[in-house]
């Protein structure tokens, strides 16, 4: 397809033209700026933890969730969880309020690579039982 500018054209004309090429551009960023799994978490630190809920943040185009986790010697690190969308984990069930601060959760995933205190999550559990999936690490195998 091929786009030109005709500096004859009535002013109007130009600008509509203009803003459907900045349209058009600017539609795939947000496909141009997501990451693979690969890219941030490394596949072979699979990482299971026990931890307190100390904060959640329902938004796109990841949802996060960080919990307090307690080493063997009682020191405690809070660690940050990448999750799916807030509307895929409303799909599967899963709401904020199931999280509130305080609340003992289990999470299953991937240590980011960086080393930081970061992951990517696949599997949350409640203290109830109830699981639930909350990312799907296409490109990272199986757990």
């Amino acid at each position: 397809m091929r786009y030109s500018f005709d500096l004859h054209a009535p002013a109007a004309g130009r600008l509509a033209r203009l803003a459907a090429s900045i349209a058009i551009l600017t539609a795939a960023l947000p496909a141009l700026a997501h990451h693979a799994f690969a890219a941030e978490f490394d596949a072979s630190q699979p990482i299971d933890l026990k931890g307190t809920v100390t904060k959640v943040r329902w938004v796109n185009p990841h949802s996060w969730l960080y919990i307090d986790v307690k080493d063997a010697g009682g020191a405690v690190t809070n660690w940050g969880f990448e999750f799916g969308t807030p509307n895929s984990l409303a799909q599967k069930g899963l709401r904020k309020t199931d999280l509130p601060v305080g609340t003992e959760v289990r999470v299953q995933g991937y240590r980011a690579k960086n080393g930081g205190p970061y992951g990517y999550s696949v599997t949350l559990t409640l203290a109830d039982g109830r699981t639930f999936q909350t990312g799907v690490a296409q490109d990272a195998g199986t757990q």
